[in-house]
């Protein structure tokens, strides 16, 4: 998917995609891969990642939603991923199937290495 697509869809949605947006912005790095996945399974794993990201204290932004965005989804979702240039931040994008809009988008700060 083109960068400036990317960037229609980002716009003023919530903190997490304004954010995902400006890594966008400054080089970050994008992928949305082809194929879906059942909303469904996502909501259940990105459950357990935001039970296991508040255990550890690890900073994120709009998980929470995400969750519940992709409980109530009932359609196959296409996935995207955004990382910061300086590798600081991780976002994963959660599409309409055929990529015409953003159902959710959540954010995972990274551990310096």
């Amino acid at each position: 998917m083109e960068r400036e697509i990317l960037e229609r869809l980002l716009v003023g949605n919530n903190e997490a995609s304004l954010a995902a947006l400006a890594a966008l912005r400054c080089d970050g790095s994008h992928v949305v891969w082809a194929g879906t996945t059942s909303a469904e399974s996502l909501a259940l794993v990105y459950g357990r990642r935001l039970r296991h990201t508040l255990r550890r204290g690890i900073e994120t932004t709009n998980l929470a939603r995400t969750v519940e965005l992709l409980g109530r989804h009932q359609q196959p979702v296409r996935l995207g991923q955004i990382r910061a240039a300086d590798g600081s931040w991780t976002f994963m994008l959660f599409l309409t199937e055929d990529g015409s809009r953003l159902i959710a988008c959540t954010g995972v700060r990274r551990a310096h290495v």
